[in-house]
């Protein structure tokens, strides 16, 4: 990665640092009621054999009320755990308060069953720290999502961003590694980047 792309990336995740710390916590729970009732809603995770998602950190778009809602409905919840190598397994869950602190402080499963191996038919929830409206997202830095789901990899899971309104930019700063997103879905719109909505 050359060190223009990284810098400004960096300064990216500056501003949206900035603009996270003006939600309060009711507009924080308001809005991740929004976008999970928008995503249930959508004809895409109707049709999904499985629903993954993940535990949100305080300071991004609260997932609970997704999970609540993915349970409801009688789907499978996947959450994510890390690897070793670096990399993500997901497992399912079926209760919230089964998730312990991990990596970096998010919330993971803790229990010793199989993986579960995603496919084309299944949809992901994916986290970000901005976004754009050709599905280009910007993570932590970290990678994971984008080796995870690498389409040098094959058929691969419908990929949904999932954020607040203002985690939506121009332009994500991004290259070939940078895995784009399916749809992209906020408290206030949700976006078809890749015709799957169709």
């Amino acid at each position: 990665m050359s060190s223009q792309l990284m810098e400004s990336k960096r300064r990216l995740r500056r501003q949206m640092s900035r603009l996270r710390k003006d939600v309060t916590a009711a507009d924080s729970a308001r809005a991740g009621e929004a976008a999970a009732s928008a995503l249930i809603d959508l004809g895409l995770a109707r049709r999904a054999k499985r629903i993954a998602l993940y535990a949100a950190l305080p300071y991004e778009l609260p997932t609970r009320p997704l999970f609540d809602a993915v349970v409801e409905k009688g789907g499978a919840a996947l959450l994510p755990r890390t690897a070793d190598p670096p990399g993500l397994e997901f497992f399912a869950v079926e209760h919230w308060e089964d998730l312990r602190p991990g990596a970096f402080g998010v919330l993971e499963p803790q229990n010793d069953g199989a993986a579960v191996c995603l496919m084309p038919g299944d949809l992901v929830v994916v986290p970000g720290v901005a976004f754009d409206e050709d599905g280009y997202r910007l993570g932590h830095g970290k990678g994971y999502y984008d080796r995870a789901f690498a389409t040098e990899l094959g058929d691969v899971p419908t990929l949904v961003g999932f954020g607040y309104e203002f985690q939506i930019v121009d332009a994500v700063p991004h290259d070939h590694r940078d895995r784009q997103m399916d749809a992209i879905v906020t408290d206030q719109k949700v976006r078809d980047c890749s015709g799957c909505l169709r």
